[in-house]
């Protein structure tokens, strides 16, 4: 079964070095059990990112560098990643290791017939937040718990970006958002189609390296105008 791993990466010069500690370990485990292919998408970073992954992973055969000319946010990267992707299962994983890389290994475990999408969860009761400023985990969480109260009541985190996918959700689900509303976009589109997911309870972690590209303020605004087409479209019985 071939494998693909789409890591977007903005401006993480700072934090490659530790990505590539715990990343290469992890390469080298699951090359044994599956064709593996590592993407990551460059989405326009001005700092050292670019010179720094090409002097990691250029010369290794599974390993493809695409780069954004500018800055197009997140769901543009995950869009690019996606459209070159070719596993079987695509997962996707975060840059500043907020979730280390290893859990892809326990993630996959999960994967069955059954199951479409496997999402690391730190809102499921037995997942956990460490030293996340209290504000954004009252907010994503307050948010993730109103998807919850739309959408499907048995999925505790919607907003997390390190997830599993299999090969044909990604085909069907379309998502148009660019900002972080993309990873809760494919979400819940899914969620709609009837794919089913499992979560996989963890622990979130305040990054070590770098800062944020999210804006916070930004994000909230696209979640509220999502949030209230759903219910304008459920109100008029039209599917998302």
């Amino acid at each position: 079964m071939k494998l693909s791993i789409v890591i977007p990466c903005y401006n993480e010069e700072k934090g490659i070095p530790n990505l590539v500690k715990q990343l290469d370990p992890i390469c080298h485990k699951l090359i044994k059990d599956y064709e593996l292919e590592l993407i990551f998408v460059d989405d326009g970073s001005k700092d050292k990112t670019n010179a720094l992954l090409n002097l990691e992973y250029k010369n290794k055969g599974y390993v493809k560098i695409i780069r954004h000319r500018q800055n197009m946010n997140l769901g543009a990267a995950l869009r690019t990643g996606f459209k070159n992707a070719t596993g079987d299962l695509i997962a996707v994983l975060d840059s500043d290791c907020t979730y280390p890389p290893g859990l892809i290994i326990e993630m996959l475990n999960l994967v069955d017939n059954d199951t479409d999408i496997v999402t690391v969860s730190p809102y499921h009761p037995d997942g956990g937040v460490e030293n996340v400023p209290y504000y954004r985990v009252f907010l994503s969480k307050g948010i993730s718990n109103i998807y919850r109260l739309l959408i499907d009541r048995r999925i505790h985190t919607y907003g997390a970006m390190v997830r599993i996918y299999k090969k044909k959700v990604i085909e069907k689900i379309r998502f148009r958002s660019d900002d972080f509303l993309s990873v809760t976009e494919i979400m819940v589109k899914s969620l709609l189609k009837g794919y089913h997911v499992k979560e996989f309870p963890t622990i979130l972690r305040v990054r070590q390296y770098g800062q944020s590209s999210m804006r916070l303020i930004s994000v909230i605004l696209s979640h509220l105008y999502f949030l209230t087409r759903i219910i304008l479209l459920r109100i008029a019985g039209v599917k998302l």
